[in-house]
């Protein structure tokens, strides 16, 4: 049996313009992802949308996401359609290839989602215990392997900006198609839930 140490995390850190800070108006979303140690794995970037969707629908708004290597190439995309409720992510590989998606399911209190394959099979279920608002539990037939956590940024920083830093824990020997929709996971869990909408 694996010994539970070996896990890999991602840090995921939002990024905010000084314009943003300052006129509080929402701007498209920029991450760097980074490894425990703190070294910049991908950089990640809301691209397209609207003016009007950033100002109106806020955190509502579609959005795609391209997540770039330090060379700047594109190595996956993160598409999410505007849903009011049952919130839905696509994640492509670099060629459109589609790897899977994550969906919100109907709950009256708990916030769960599902993380599916190519085929519509569902792998992974996202899990939000009640009493923790910042967590969500990866779970894999009904066992806890892993979880997404919103990190604490500083009081600073929680005070003057609405940049979110998330924590994304998993085992090191799931496929990389299977990290790939848990990174995508993340994106959506941040605008659904920790967005601030005014």
């Amino acid at each position: 049996m694996e010994p539970q140490t070996a896990m890999e995390t991602y840090i995921i850190r939002q990024r905010k313009e000084w314009t943003e800070i300052l006129t509080g108006f929402e701007t498209k979303n920029k991450y760097s992802i980074q490894n425990e140690q703190g070294q910049d794995l991908f950089f990640a970037a809301e691209v397209g949308g609207s003016v009007a969707g950033r100002l109106f629908l806020q955190a509502m708004r579609a959005w795609t996401i391209q997540i770039l290597d330090p060379q700047g190439q594109t190595v996956l995309e993160v598409r999410r359609p505007f849903k009011f409720y049952f919130h839905r992510a696509e994640v492509t590989d670099a060629s459109g290839n589609v790897l899977g998606s994550i969906q919100r399911r109907w709950s009256w209190v708990r916030r769960i989602y599902s993380v599916l394959d190519p085929s519509g099979q569902e792998v992974f279920q996202l899990f939000g215990p009640i009493f923790h608002p910042w967590t969500f539990q990866i779970r894999q037939s009904e066992q806890e392997i892993g979880k997404i956590t919103k990190k604490w940024s500083g009081l600073g920083k929680e005070m003057f900006t609405k940049a979110d830093n998330f924590a994304a824990t998993f085992p090191a020997t799931l496929d990389t198609p299977l990290k790939s929709l848990l990174l995508g996971a993340v994106f959506l869990i941040d605008f659904v839930h920790f967005e601030t909408k005014n």
